[in-house]
């Protein structure tokens, strides 16, 4: 079998790059489309590579390119051979079709590249299994810093004109007009909190963070089904790290059937309740929310499960601290700040990618139990700094009476906006129902009778 691969030739398109090349020789003015596409690495013939480095750098100083110019530069360059360099651009011209496909010729000689890229990456990862050095969680990483870098490096499309930019932009206005919508984002369910944070927006890297028994999850599950009633088309994936999916489901029974959860836990229901959680399960089986609870998935592997989903439009992760960087470090390792760092940024890369709200709860540190006021503060984001700088919103959840049980705010939330890049910060009060394990607006009723 190894001979048999060392046998295979690497893959290559040796008539499309003739084509570019003789395209580019033909007519100066497709120069600028090929470069914006192909690198000098990119052509697998020495010779042909040879020949585009040399327009390429010509085209870096504005040098007129046509084959006298060309052929002059391949001499000061030192590649331009007496016998054959002539003949071989006279040749390249006269078996170019027409430049006007340039572009679809060098998309091929790109994506040639590109398997040849792959199959690099592949046999050095082979070599690296098979030297043995560093633990399989260390090879696993680079392997997949080594794929993500190409698939990284294969868009060429980042710089738009700004007129394409402008038609999405109308686009986007039209589909919000005609939505009725007061908001641009998916709401939240929670009327003040979505006037406040204009709702959830597409590509954006939302942080919910609290202390342990503040709701966070309460809040993430609110928020998922919400979006998943509302749009019934659509696909919410929830990431739990922490719970079970029949914990999680067991919650949204409660949420949608007003059912007191601990019941559900018990399983000490009435007639009446047994009623209630059956309508609240043909409700829930009408919409699509995916959840996974494999407490060991790096954001890369999220990232390829969210990419199977074709209507996806928002996806919730709980919680940042148990997650694990690429190569299976987990947040408490022992360089927890560069590990939280890497996956914030891969956070947010994925919610660009993917082009959907990317919801992910915290943990916050125990600071703000030494301060008289016991609001959390962007500060508490312990060792996550990062993620504060690339989260769209930072979110704090707090009760009072989780620390004064004789406040006069009993079961009122703080939802408070630290960080707002749709708008301003401060705090939106909402209605904690405990037996529900649900938020609610404050003007919310519930007639348990």
């Amino acid at each position: 079998m190894d001979e048999e691969l060392l046998q295979r030739q690497a893959p290559q398109a040796l008539e499309a790059e003739q084509s570019v090349l003789g395209s580019m020789l033909i007519d100066e003015r497709c120069v600028p489309d090929v470069v914006g596409m192909l690198q000098p690495d990119d052509f697998y013939l020495r010779q042909n590579r040879e020949i585009y480095e040399t327009m390429y750098e010509m085209f870096s100083y504005s040098e007129v390119i046509d084959p006298v110019t060309v052929l002059d530069k391949m001499r000061a360059r030192g590649v331009y051979n007496e016998e054959s360099s002539t003949k071989y651009l006279m040749q390249l011209m006269e078996i170019t079709p027409t430049a006007a496909n340039v572009k679809r010729y060098a998309q091929i000689v790109h994506d040639k590249a590109l398997l040849r890229s792959l199959s690099e990456a592949a046999s050095g990862i082979v070599e690296t299994v098979y030297e043995g050095v560093g633990t399989a969680q260390e090879i696993l990483e680079a392997a997949e810093k080594r794929i993500y870098a190409l698939r990284r490096g294969n868009t060429n499309e980042s710089l738009e004109h700004i007129g394409t930019v402008l038609l999405k932009v109308f686009d986007r206005l039209k589909e919000l007009s005609e939505s009725g919508s007061d908001i641009s984002g998916l709401s939240t369910g929670l009327r003040d909190l979505d006037k406040f944070i204009n709702g959830l927006n597409r590509s954006d890297l939302v942080l919910l963070a609290a202390r342990p028994g503040m709701g966070k999850t309460s809040m993430a599950l609110n928020v998922a089904l919400n979006v998943a009633k509302k749009n019934p088309q659509k696909t919410v994936a929830f990431f739990s790290l922490e719970m079970s999916k029949e914990q999680l489901v067991t919650r949204l029974i409660s949420n949608e059937s007003f059912v007191d959860n601990k019941k559900l836990v018990t399983g000490q229901l009435s007639m009446e309740e047994w009623s209630k959680i059956g309508i609240a399960a043909t409700a829930l089986s009408q919409t699509d929310i995916r959840v996974d609870d494999n407490p060991s998935l790096s954001v890369a592997e999220m990232n390829a499960k969210c990419r199977r989903l074709d209507n996806l439009c928002l996806v919730i992760i709980d919680y940042l601290q148990l997650m694990v960087s690429a190569g299976g470090r987990t947040y408490s390792g022992e360089n927890r700040q560069q590990v939280v760092s890497d996956i914030s940024r891969s956070l947010k890369i994925m919610a660009k990618e993917l082009n959907v709200p990317v919801l992910c709860l915290s943990q916050l540190s125990r600071a703000n139990e030494s301060r008289q006021d016991k609001r959390p503060l962007l500060s508490d984001l312990r060792e996550s700094g990062a993620i504060e700088q690339d989260a769209d919103e930072v979110m704090f959840l707090y009760r009072e009476d989780y620390y004064n049980k004789d406040t006069p705010e009993q079961n009122v939330a703080e939802c408070i906006v630290a960080k707002n890049r749709h708008g301003e910060t401060g705090t939106v009060k909402l209605q904690w129902l405990p037996q529900f394990t649900t938020f609610a607006d404050r003007e919310w009723r519930h007639d348990e009778g």
